[in-house]
């Protein structure tokens, strides 16, 4: 590729159609070749191409060629999730003396925002650019009642790619009735390229000391627990595969390999390094910055081949990672955790940056 003929462009096509509505695909471009593509379906990250070592450009995101096989049948490829991402206990909480029942989709749990989150929502959507940065602006109304859950919720979801291969996801929020909100991105990332197999080999750091234990329903304990000595260290640079299948830790049995929030370390919500990944054999490099104070590692534990993917490919498990900026599990049933309740005179804001770059030998 003559990456010096590219310059920071964005172009817009119909993806497909839901019930007679169009649903648009926007291609973000860097000066540098970097691509993104997302959809107004469900804030969808379809394609993310950036260059390895020796400049070979690849997919490094799992997903589907058409928008049908997203609508039909999807793990949360590349999807924004909400109102509440990852899982509430038994689909219910109690809020200002009220419980809400929520819908449940997840054994006994309400898991991403429920049977129709915002990620199977047709969003509003305004591409812009500056002399930097391409993006796209999703915005839509999250009725009081929707899933469940209480007020209207009005959102914007920015996603921003720049020259400096930094993929800028900046969330804001504002309600009319006291509510709970935890937004997160659901990318599948394999930096070896989506069809380039295992992760186990990724090399993966996480700024967390603790992280929060599961019960066999994924829900939280309550517990905040040290990662030390355990296959949560990472802490110091480790590949992912190490420890993954390490059946005598309860936590990793539970999960059937890593499906875990960890415990960033910072108190406050400025924008920070939380983690990052390097596949060596490519050299790409993944940086994850974020305000949130926690982060969903997710192994894609459960693809098993269940996901007929890009150019046919039967996604395997174990073959992506997610890294998913949020608040914790379940926290509107934990006054301990960080709060995640949003009241009508407060402004919701949070803000994820993917950057991506590569390391030579």
């Amino acid at each position: 590729m003559d990456q010096s003929k590219n310059e920071l462009s964005i172009a817009q096509e119909i993806y497909g159609t839901i019930e007679n509505r169009n649903v648009t695909l926007f291609k973000l471009k860097n000066k540098n070749g970097m691509i993104v593509n997302i959809t107004n379906y469900g804030g969808i990250i379809t394609k993310m191409f950036v260059p390895d070592k020796n400049g070979k450009m690849d997919d490094v995101v799992l997903g589907y060629d058409s928008l049908s096989q997203y609508i039909d049948k999807t793990p949360y490829f590349g999807a924004f999730l909400g109102r509440y991402a990852n899982r509430i206990a038994n689909g219910k909480f109690h809020l200002n003396g009220k419980t809400y029942q929520l819908a449940v989709n997840n054994g006994p749990n309400t898991l991403h925002g429920g049977m129709y989150g915002f990620d199977k929502k047709i969003w509003q959507a305004n591409s812009f650019k500056t002399d930097s940065s391409v993006g796209v602006a999703l915005r839509r109304i999250s009725n009081d009642g929707e899933e469940g859950y209480p007020g209207n919720l009005s959102i914007e979801v920015k996603y921003t790619l720049n020259n400096q291969n930094e993929l800028h996801i900046e969330s804001y929020a504002q309600t009319d009735q006291t509510t709970v909100i935890n937004v997160t991105n659901h990318s599948y990332f394999n930096l070896g390229g989506a069809e380039s197999g295992s992760i186990k080999d990724h090399v993966l750091t996480i700024n967390a000391d603790s992280f929060t234990p599961v019960d066999h329903t994924l829900i939280p304990t309550g517990e905040i627990r040290s990662v030390k000595n355990t296959p949560f260290d990472f802490n110091q640079a480790t590949p992912i595969g190490d420890r993954i299948d390490d059946l005598s830790n309860q936590q990793i049995k539970i999960g059937n390999g890593y499906d875990h929030n960890f415990v960033l370390n910072k108190n406050d919500h400025k924008l920070s390094l939380a983690a990052s990944v390097l596949d060596p054999k490519s050299g790409r490099f993944l940086e994850v910055l974020t305000t949130e104070p926690g982060l969903q590692l997710y192994t894609a534990n459960y693809l098993g081949g269940k996901f007929i993917g890009k150019n046919g490919k039967a996604y395997a498990s174990r073959e992506a990672f997610c890294l998913e900026t949020q608040h914790y599990p379940d926290s509107p049933n934990r006054a301990d955790f960080p709060t995640t309740v949003l009241n009508p005179d407060e402004k919701f804001e949070s803000s994820t940056v993917f950057r991506l770059s590569v390391k030579k030998d």
